[in-house]
C-alpha cells in the first residue's frame, strides 16, 4: 500500500490566503481613499456625477450577478 503524499504545502497555502485577502482589501482601500480625496478636490457637480456613475455600477453587478446565480 503507498503512503498518501503530505499535506504540509496545502496547510501552508491556507495559511497564507488570508493573508492576502488583506493585502488586496487594503489595496483597494488606499485606492478608494485616494480616489474619493481626488473627486473632492474637483467640486460638487464631479462628485454627482460620480455618485450616479457608481450608483448605476453597483446596480449593474448586483443585476447581473442575480442572473448568473439564476441559471
Amino acid at each position: 500500500m503507498a503512503t498518501p503524499p503530505t499535506l504540509a504545502t496545502d496547510a501552508v497555502l491556507g495559511l497564507l490566503v488570508p493573508v492576502w485577502q488583506w493585502a488586496i482589501g487594503l489595496l483597494v482601500l488606499v485606492t478608494v481613499l485616494l480616489s474619493a480625496r481626488k473627486l473632492l478636490m474637483r467640486g460638487p457637480t464631479r462628485m454627482g456625477g460620480a455618485l450616479l456613475l457608481a450608483g448605476a455600477a453597483v446596480v449593474a453587478l448586483t443585476a447581473l450577478s442575480y442572473l448568473m446565480e439564476s441559471l
